[in-house]
Formats: structure tokens, sequence, C-alpha cells
């Protein structure tokens, strides 16, 4: 019968179900929830895949083996990524799979932790409505079956779990904020921008946390005034190109990269430089200058020289701004 918009009840041999290697290993007490089962029968079926593959109820189908059953309701949960199909289809036949960058991870377990709700839901509304004046429980099929401690909590790390071997989900819970900040349209398109390259530079390597919290402080810094008026702007590149030619160094080293350097806002730019506020204050100039190795102080070369021109630059174009003001004035 139907059960819920993506969703059919069908009848299958718990033997035909595959129980990936991922799910939760501690299952708690699974006679009280066989005993449950037994006297107030199984209110809520277990989620599998098209194909067999268990989504949600590794406890249920513990509790209905133990008990001899050999069939079972299930659901059968369509609208399944085909990449969130072939992890779990992977790690129920253990088969190392190509790692997930951090952002895939991420979308898998945002697809997974939506099916568990779900399948969280629907044992909610069984016990509530199925189980008379009995006190509902939230994680077996009878209602008689005790909580678990911590339910949220619990499902995100199981989704996180099966996604990528570990329990911690406080990355891709962050990762999945700045994808929301990223694709949504009332931020400003700046904003916008400034999560996609954030998230770019997660899949390269950079740090999840950090890049979390620039993007929500963006986020808190209102927007910027107005550009200059033209004859203002004009005045202002015209001294920072003075600057770029008066200049006896030579020309900056290339970039390690072909691609164009995203721009950024100002404001992502007072960002990073108040997280550098008293940097050098934390380190040893001895111990730093004598511990890098020389392709690491060349590297350290390169971001300070770049750093001084840059800033020589900005220097040239503010001065030419506070001059115009005065002459204007």
């Amino acid at each position: 019968m139907a059960a819920g918009t993506g969703h059919i009840e069908l009848e299958r041999t718990i033997d035909s179900i595959v129980v990936g290697n991922r799910h939760r290993t501690e299952l708690g007490d699974i006679d009280a929830l066989a005993a449950s089962i037994e006297r107030d029968g199984l209110l809520q079926p277990p989620t599998v895949t098209p194909d067999g593959v268990l989504v949600c109820g590794a406890r249920r189908i513990a509790a209905l083996r133990k008990l001899g059953h050999k069939k079972v309701n299930v659901f059968v949960r369509s609208g399944i990524s085909d990449r969130l199909q072939r992890l779990m289809a992977e790690q129920a036949d253990n088969v190392l799979h190509k790692p997930f960058t951090q952002t895939e991870a991420a979308a898998l377990y945002r697809e997974l932790k939506t099916l568990m709700a779900e399948d969280a839901a629907r044992r909610q509304a069984a016990t509530q409505f199925g189980a008379g004046e009995k006190i509902a429980g939230t994680s077996g099929g009878a209602v008689t079956a005790p909580p678990p401690i911590g339910a949220p909590g619990k499902s995100r790390a199981q989704a996180a779990l099966m996604v990528t071997g570990r329990k911690s989900y406080t990355s891709l819970e962050q990762i999945n904020d700045l994808q929301r900040i990223a694709n949504d349209p009332r931020q400003p398109e700046d904003v916008r921008g400034f999560a996609r390259s954030e998230l770019d530079a997660i899949d390269r390597g950079s740090s999840i946390t950090t890049a979390h919290a620039r993007t929500i402080a963006m986020l808190a810094i209102p927007q910027e005034e107005p550009e200059p008026p033209g004859e203002l702007e004009l005045l202002a590149q015209e001294a920072l190109e003075r600057a770029k030619l008066g200049r006896k160094r030579g020309p900056a080293p290339a970039p390690a990269s072909s691609a164009v350097p995203v721009r950024y806002p100002v404001r992502a730019f007072t960002l990073t430089w108040n997280d550098l506020d008293q940097w050098w204050s934390h380190y040893d100039p001895a111990e730093v200058g004598t511990a890098l190795s020389d392709d690491q102080w060349e590297h350290v070369e390169m971001i300070l020289d770049a750093t001084v021109r840059f800033f020589d630059a900005a220097r040239a174009a503010r001065a030419a701004r506070q001059r115009l003001a005065k002459e204007s004035a």
C-alpha cells in the first residue's frame, strides 16, 4: 500500500535485506525490543532502497531475526540519489569506494539525514496513533520500546558514520550551512560568491571551521556604502598605476595556478585582516627563521613582497581620495 510520498510498503524476506557495515554496531537492548514487537507487533517497518539495502531500522531487523521471523513489511524509499545508493551498496559489500570530497560527503550526509528524519517521523506517528494510552517510544517497532538517548544527535551521528566512517557530524553541518548560503537567492551576491569560494577551498584542504566562521561573520556585516563617483574612482586607479610603475621591485611572482583568482569584497578583507591581529606575538622569530625549509621561506618572502606592493598601491589610492576630498571641500 502507499505510505506517503516516495514510499511503497512491500513485504520482503529478512534475508534479502542488506545491512551495511557502517550501521551502528551498538544496538542496545534487543531482547526488550523483541519482546515489545512480539507483544504489540511491528508498528513501523524498516526503510530500504529499491535494491533492498537497509536505510533505517537496524534494531528492528535484529529483533525480528531474534524472534525467528522470515519476512517483514518494509518501506521502499524512491528518490534516493544514485550517489547515495552507490555509497550504501558499496558499504554493504565492504567495497572501498573512491573518497568523497568534503562537499560531496556533506551532501550525502544531508540526504541520508533527511531519510532518517522521515523514518523517525513515521515511527512517532505510529506510536501516537496506534498505541492508545501507552507511552510512545521512538526507537523500536513497538510502542513500549525504549527511546534512544539524545535522538537528534544520534541520527546525525549515524548518518555521518554511514557516509564518512566516523560519528563526527559538526564539520558536515558547517559545510551544509555554507552550501545553503551559497544557494540562497536572498543573500547578497558577494556573500554567496564568498561562500562558494570557501567551499572550493574546503575541497582543496582548507579549514572547514575557519571557512564557516568567516562566512557567518560576513552575514553580520552591513552592506557596503555605494561606490565612489566615477571621477574619484578614475583618480584612485591612476594613483594605483603610478604606484605600480614607481616600484623598483621586480614583477610579482607568477601565481601557482593559472586560474583567475576570485575577487573578494572589502568586507572579506577586513575579516581576514582582523584574524591576523597580533599574530606575531604567538611565534618566536628565531625559531621560525631557523625551522622553515628553503621552499617554505621562499614562499613567505613571496607573500610578504606581494603584501607590501598591495598596500603601497592601496595607500596611494587612499591618498588620492583624501586629496580629492580636500580639494572639493
